[in-house]
């Protein structure tokens, strides 16, 4: 059965590409798929569906061109019948105990095989450890759809690379690692991304390297933010600011600019369990990446910590005290709660019987509730603080001078006894100093 023919039919129109999977990796790239071929975008979640249907972008990915795009959005499954270009772009969590949660990426294997059509190519993106995609993926098609994968079907991978919240860093915009089963699956693949990706992509000789570049690029940064959340950890102690000694060293050419600071969502702090699992399979233990893990997993009691002694010598009672917390999202300026350490202060917080107020007009009011019980206030509703805690750097919170600051503290606190836990340094020492306020930056 011959594959090469693919790229052109769609180009014609003459066959359609399929997203699996809608959320903040699959919905930016079927709209752009969109602006060129014929798509279809399937997930499980009919209300996600339904609101794509009518023009709402939950994710804030694409905003306003969501309701101009010609992408076909169902939550029915045939639907997938009518694609002969399947990428797969669910999430790949992990569990309790962080082992790799592959249900979602095997369910939508499933979900695949079932409506797989012959002389097709899948394609999945999803973050997984070397392996899963060829050991794990096929068997499932294979068996749901009694094609043979290689004579029916061939399969590829190619890791996402979107960057929720970013406007500079943009699907098309970063150059994107594809691969194949073969030269025949590799080239096409290549061709049919290089429709949207308008920074090129970047052939590797086999899916497993592919599925490696991704976790370990991750794996990379998470032990670099855990070097410095390290350093921020040690300056702390000795009583000297962070950002000072790394703005020092940054003056040197081959400083890389890492920051410290909470490590969540769903790339960073989840993909390095993948590598470090498949790792133990094989034998070796991480020295590295899970200490790294362990680092960037504690920031958030760290932060709370700090923020209780400061208002223990600021002479507060702090099970009394009012403590708002601004932001709650995993980054700044997006709605994505998923894996927020945000929550890991709250819940430290809450060992002391302190109920903090929290705050996010970014962050979804339902969503917070149902994953992290949570109730979000809204800003207008926010009370007077004695403590006030900006764990997300929301670009509202970043155009506050520090005067406007000062309004949300309680009127009758002395200037000594207001403290501002500014984890994301947004404020300048000198302005800080001069406010009068106590504060501590990460």
């Amino acid at each position: 059965m011959e594959f090469d023919n693919l790229y052109h039919d769609l180009i014609l129109g003459k066959e359609k590409l399929a997203l699996v999977g809608l959320g903040y990796v699959g919905m930016p790239i079927a709209v752009e798929f969109a602006k060129h071929v014929k798509v279809i975008g399937f997930d499980i979640n009919k209300k996600r569906v339904d609101e794509y249907k009518n023009g709402i972008d939950s994710t804030n990915e694409v905003g306003e061109a969501i309701k101009d795009t010609t992408v076909e959005f169902t939550a029915d499954p045939k639907k997938l019948k009518e694609a002969k270009f399947i990428i797969v772009a669910v999430p790949t969590p992990v569990n309790e105990d962080n082992t790799p949660d592959l249900k979602p990426v095997e369910g939508a294997s499933k979900t695949v095989g079932q409506n797989l059509s012959a002389g097709s190519i899948v394609v999945f993106e999803s973050t997984v450890y070397p392996g899963v995609t060829e050991d794990i993926c096929v068997p499932i098609i294979e068996k749901e759809s009694g094609l043979k994968c290689g004579v029916d079907w061939k399969i590829g991978y190619s890791p996402e690379r979107i960057n929720p919240g970013d406007r500079v860093h943009t699907l098309t915009s970063i150059q994107k690692v594809v691969s194949g089963m073969d030269e025949e699956s590799a080239r096409e693949i290549k061709k049919v991304y290089d429709i949207v990706i308008k920074a090129g992509t970047f052939p590797v000789s086999n899916i497993k390297t592919a599925e490696a570049v991704k976790v370990v690029e991750n794996s990379q940064r998470d032990i670099n933010i855990a070097f410095m959340n390290e350093i921020a950890i040690i300056c702390d102690k000795l009583k000297i600011d962070t950002y000072e000694v790394l703005n020092g060293m940054n003056t040197k050419w081959n400083a890389l600019g890492f920051k410290p600071g909470l490590v969540g969502g769903h790339c960073i702090g989840i993909d390095p369990y993948y590598l470090t699992n498949i790792a133990e399979k094989l034998g070796y233990h991480s020295q590295i990446i899970l200490n790294g893990r362990q680092v960037n997993d504690s920031m958030g009691t760290f932060v709370a910590d700090a923020a209780i002694k400061e208002m223990i010598e600021a002479g507060m009672a702090p099970k009394k005290s009012t403590v708002v917390i601004m932001g709650l999202t995993f980054k700044e300026n997006c709605p994505d709660t998923r894996n927020s350490k945000v929550v890991d202060i709250i819940d430290r917080l809450k060992e002391y019987d302190i109920k903090p107020v929290v705050t996010d007009s970014w962050a979804d009011k339902t969503v917070a509730k149902q994953e992290y019980g949570v109730e979000l206030i809204p800003w207008e509703e926010v009370p007077k603080a004695d403590c006030i805690i900006i764990a997300v750097g929301h670009n509202e919170y970043r155009s506050m001078s520090v005067m406007q600051l000062k309004t949300l503290f309680k009127d009758e606190l002395e200037d000594l006894e207001k403290v501002l836990v500014d984890v994301k340094s947004l404020y300048r020492v000198d302005e800080l100093k001069a406010s009068g306020m106590r504060f501590w930056r990460l």
